[in-house]
């Protein structure tokens, strides 16, 4: 069985897939390296969003809480009931990590579907939310497949590996390959859906007076709310997985 092989080819695809280019794209040259400057421009902006709201929510906390902190409190509720629900009674720990990616792919989502970064002029390409590109949505899944090892092995040590030959040690190429398939339908999944929301968008509004698209610009600001969640609930779903056994 050439499981190690097919393995090995499946990450270099999985690799490879940081060189997809939709259109034209903006870069900055740092050193040797060339890196991806719309993704990073509109990734900070989202991660300061994200902490200047962190930082409101926990500055100045009130007994009788106010509507904007019950609005967070309500929201790491959800995020706490989701990873309970999903990794069992240990999901304490992975709280931070869920809940960042939820709300790093919810807001990155909803500024590709709210802000207008079409009206900033780049030399090349334009801007557009971080969950547009394949490179951030590959970051964002690999970290959630390292978790899900390190879960596993942090659980069981090395019997975690037991669970490639359950039930029957037929099925080993096949769970093998399972584990390496998950960030590549983790990244694409997320990566399809924002592009072609954005892409019907674009397509409508070339086509249509610009008040016809709004029912679509609502029904995208509704899918990329459930990308996030779905993304969110996948990560801890594959880390309750690994913790529990084979399944």
């Amino acid at each position: 069985m050439n499981v190690l092989p097919c393995s090995i080819n499946t990450l270099k695809r999985l690799y490879d897939i940081s060189g997809v280019e939709v259109g034209q794209h903006f870069y900055w040259q740092i050193g040797g390296f060339q890196v991806h400057a719309q993704v990073l421009i509109t990734s900070w902006f989202v991660i300061a969003i994200l902490l200047g709201s962190a930082t409101i929510a926990v500055r100045n906390p009130q007994t009788v809480p106010t509507d904007g902190q019950n609005f967070f409190e309500y929201v790491l509720e959800f995020i706490r009931d989701l990873s309970k629900t999903q990794i069992g009674e240990e999901y304490g720990p992975w709280v931070p990590f869920i809940g960042t990616m939820f709300l790093f792919i919810f807001v990155s989502n909803w500024s590709g579907a709210l802000l207008p970064w079409k009206i900033i002029q780049l030399p090349h390409g334009e801007l557009a939310a971080p969950t547009n590109d394949i490179n951030t949505t590959v970051a964002l899944a690999l970290p959630t497949s390292i978790a899900y090892f390190y879960a596993g092995l942090t659980k069981k040590g090395l019997g975690y590996f037991g669970k490639y030959i359950q039930p029957t040690p037929i099925l080993l190429p096949i769970n093998i390959l399972e584990d390496f398939t998950k960030p590549l339908s983790l990244s694409f999944r997320l990566f399809g859906n924002i592009l072609a929301d954005e892409l019907v968008v674009v397509v409508l509004v070339s086509l249509v007076p610009s008040v016809v698209p709004i029912p679509v610009m609502f029904l995208g600001l509704f899918t990329s709310g459930i990308q996030a969640l779905i993304f969110a609930t996948l990560a801890a779903a594959y880390i309750g997985e690994s913790m529990e056994g084979h399944h």
